[in-house]
């Protein structure tokens, strides 16, 4: 599986921007997908992420600012932030869960995105 992730970039604190992330077509299917991010210095940590159901899991940091969404007929998800604050500047990194199917058993495995910078100034 690969992912494309696009829409980071450059706002102003208080500002908004839109992330989306696209899995490609595989024999793996996928479930939960979402987003970490990464900033200068620390570990990477979960934003956010939602089930095929569409049940979502936030960080404290971010509930009430980002929104996320799915779109399962085109393996895509998205990460609306408002509201954004210095603190929120990292590299985003979107993220899916994927299981294979054989006659041998289950095989998962967690796929990344290459990665998005997203800069708030103050």
């Amino acid at each position: 599986v690969q992912l494309q992730a696009s829409g980071g970039g450059l706002v102003q604190a208080g500002g908004s921007l839109r992330l989306s992330c696209t899995a490609s077509e595989s024999d793996f299917r996928i479930n939960t997908m979402g987003w970490y991010h990464q900033a200068p210095g620390k570990q990477r940590e979960l934003v956010a992420e939602i089930t095929t159901a569409g049940s979502t899991n936030y960080a404290g940091s971010v509930k009430g600012r980002f929104t996320i969404s799915r779109d399962n007929a085109k393996n895509t998800v998205y990460l609306q932030m408002n509201s954004l604050k210095f603190e929120d500047t990292a590299v985003y990194y979107c993220f899916a869960n994927g299981n294979r199917y054989t006659d041998y058993g289950v095989t998962a495995q967690k796929f990344w995105g290459q990665g998005t910078q997203v800069t708030v100034s103050s």
